[in-house]
């Protein structure tokens, strides 16, 4: 299993600081390694970064709320992000951190264990790329789909690293579900209009159910940082879609081979796709509150 490159351990306070109870709207929690272990098979392994880490870094963000994102190292076993719910949440209601399961879980286990995690703060499931070793027949994944349904929760799809276009094909027929599709399609920022992904992701925001998350900006950049040419994919889809963005920093960012981001610097490279107090506002705290279902103190 490669070994990939650990997070930024002095992330700086983005200037300004974000509007009171923004979301983080993807992260992860790894280890440690003892307490947790990698089910059998995973595609990678990262460093330890746990609950308390990201607590620290969140503080340092300013960020107030946040969404914990099962990592495919662990598969169904949803320990790690259990543990991380009840940390974060220790001081009591309103809940500021909510949680979103691995898919294999829909397969995998029973309705006890579902209900388990529903209670905790899970209220969606993700649909990883391929390359990660989670994968459904056609059975299971409707089956997966349904269970969605049935608990009222919503279907996140990480989009393959050529882009999202062609997996969305599998989560057409949904309309009765929200649909959060990640890192913002993968779109390649060089093909602009003319990239599948981006078209692919304009269409499904006709639906009214179909989401984006803006994320991710240190991979799908081809210039690098400060990652100039991602803002305007960035904007073409605010533009296009102003209440349904949110944002995620992705820590501790899984299977880099280059050095992660600073999250300050991410959090600012934000604030260039929304220059405007009132979309900013939108996107952090606003469009996450609603999508997610965090209450208002």
């Amino acid at each position: 299993m490669p070994d990939y490159l650990p997070f930024d351990p002095t992330p700086h306070a983005p200037r300004p600081l974000p509007p009171a109870l923004a979301c983080d709207s993807q992260f992860h929690v790894f280890g440690p390694r003892e307490r947790y272990p990698v089910r059998p098979g995973a595609a990678y392994e990262m460093p330890t970064a746990t609950w308390q880490v990201a607590q620290k870094l969140h503080a340092t963000l300013g960020v107030q709320r946040g969404v914990i994102v099962q990592a495919t190292t662990y598969g169904a076993d949803h320990q790690v992000v259990l543990d991380a719910l009840a940390g974060l949440n220790a001081s009591g209601s309103p809940r500021r951190y909510m949680a979103c399961a691995n898919a294999a879980v829909l397969v995998e286990r029973d309705d006890a264990y579902l209900q388990r995690l529903h209670d905790a703060g899970v209220r969606g499931a993700r649909f990883t790329r391929g390359g990660l070793g989670i994968s459904f027949t056609p059975q299971q994944q409707e089956r997966a789909l349904e269970r969605v349904r049935e608990l009222g929760w919503y279907v996140k799809v990480q989009p393959e690293p050529g882009g999202i276009a062609e997996q969305m094909q599998a989560f057409l027929h949904l309309q009765d579900v929200p649909v959060l599709m990640d890192h913002m399609g993968r779109a390649n920022p060089e093909l602009g209009e003319n990239d599948p992904s981006l078209a692919c992701i304009l269409e499904l925001f006709q639906r009214g159910n179909f989401w984006v998350m803006l994320s991710l900006s240190e991979k799908i950049s081809r210039q690098g940082a400060p990652w100039n040419d991602v803002v305007p994919l960035a904007r073409r889809l605010i533009d296009a879609a102003p209440d349904r963005c949110v944002w995620g920093s992705d820590w501790p960012h899984p299977v880099s081979v280059k050095q992660p981001p600073n999250e300050g610097d991410l959090l600012e490279l934000l604030y260039r796709f929304a220059p405007d107090a009132e979309m900013l506002h939108k996107i952090l705290v606003a469009n996450p509150a609603h999508f997610f279902g965090f209450e208002t103190p």
